[in-house]
């Protein structure tokens, strides 16, 4: 961005976003945890969808999406994306066009009203430090999930503070053979420049989300299963 576009941003970002954006997270977060209550969790997440878009629209960013051909928004997957950004999380969930639970660490769910909705939405709340109970969590959550549903995993565990995709965990790869839904790996693209990680720095712009061929695989493919994760990542990372 021009730097002197930037400096005049930053009015528009402090006076108008940021208060903009606190007060749809606490109105839809509380609409969201009623639908949720009254209607169940497809209901609420269609407030969650406009959340997401308005967040992005008021920014503003553009999204595009490259790859919409390679995945069906009527079926079910486990979605494995790299992790730059929270600008990720209203960019993928507005405009992918899935049922995304999403898997968050549990310190997520006790923010006020953000959490509550959130657990509304069926997202899973995991201990990261704790992989036994991490992993017993998402086998319980499997039966409470709706078939329409995608499991959203950040493979990384964490943002990545350069771009860089890091090297990924197991547990979303043990996740889809365990459940038997394909991998659909995504590539986020520029959301570090717009929101940098540990930053206020918020900036519009365009972000990216590059869709891959969805990736099966089946319990006897667990002995090869490091190369699979790997082949992923580097999927993932050749599109940055």
């Amino acid at each position: 961005m021009n730097p002197f576009i930037k400096i005049a941003y930053q009015p528009y970002k402090w006076i108008i976003i940021i208060p903009f954006l606190f007060t749809i997270t606490l109105v839809l977060g509380l609409i969201c945890i009623f639908t949720g209550l009254l209607l169940k969790q497809d209901a609420a997440n269609i407030i969650a969808v406009i959340w997401a878009k308005l967040c992005c629209a008021i920014v503003p960013l553009n999204i595009i999406i490259k790859g919409k051909k390679k995945y069906n928004r009527n079926k079910s997957y486990v979605v494995v994306a790299n992790h730059q950004s929270m600008a990720d999380i209203p960019v993928i969930h507005g405009h992918l066009g899935l049922n995304i639970k999403w898997i968050m660490k549990k310190e997520l769910g006790k923010i006020p009203i953000f959490g509550s909705a959130c657990h509304q939405l069926g997202c899973i709340y995991i201990d990261r430090a704790n992989h036994d109970a991490a992993i017993k969590t998402i086998r319980e959550a499997q039966k409470k999930i709706s078939r329409k549903a995608s499991v959203l995993f950040f493979a990384e565990g964490t943002r990545s503070r350069d771009g860089n995709v890091m090297p990924f965990k197991k547990g979303a790869f043990r996740f889809a053979i365990e459940t038997g839904l394909p991998i659909l790996p995504i590539t986020i693209k520029n959301s570090i420049h717009v929101l940098p990680s540990d930053s206020l720095d918020l900036t519009p712009g365009n972000i990216e989300i590059i869709v891959h061929h969805p990736i099966h695989i089946a319990k006897h493919h667990m002995d090869h299963l490091d190369e699979i994760i790997e082949h992923t990542r580097r999927t993932i990372s050749k599109a940055l």
